[in-house]
């Protein structure tokens, strides 16, 4: 389980979804006490961040004409800390999916046309 924080626009369907589920997998986890230090320690989760997250990556499946019927919960974050690098899996994301690689190319190519 991980949180890419990386742009929604720049990650493939596969990335987009999957993350999608392992914040609702991280929700899980903070909701029923299940430790998150692991995570936390290797940069994977910021608990504070899980629902910001998750909306965010909803918007872009609803944006995409994917379904969203899974609202994420508040949920009460008794954990702080983590910090995830969003330029290194930027970087990861780049170099391990060819497709999040041509949308993050893509969305490089747009911004430097403006």
């Amino acid at each position: 389980m991980r949180m890419w924080n990386v742009d929604p626009k720049t990650m493939c369907r596969m990335h987009l979804l999957g993350e999608h589920l392992e914040m609702h997998m991280f929700a899980g986890c903070i909701r029923t006490g299940r430790p998150l230090s692991g995570y936390i320690k290797a940069g994977l989760v910021e608990p504070a961040k899980v629902k910001l997250r998750h909306d965010a990556l909803a918007e872009e499946m609803l944006r995409r004409g994917y379904a969203h019927c899974s609202p994420l919960e508040c949920i009460l974050n008794r954990l702080s800390g983590g910090c995830v690098d969003p330029e290194n899996s930027r970087k990861v994301l780049h170099d391990r999916c060819p497709r999040c690689r041509q949308l993050q190319d893509e969305k490089g190519r747009n911004y430097a046309n403006l």
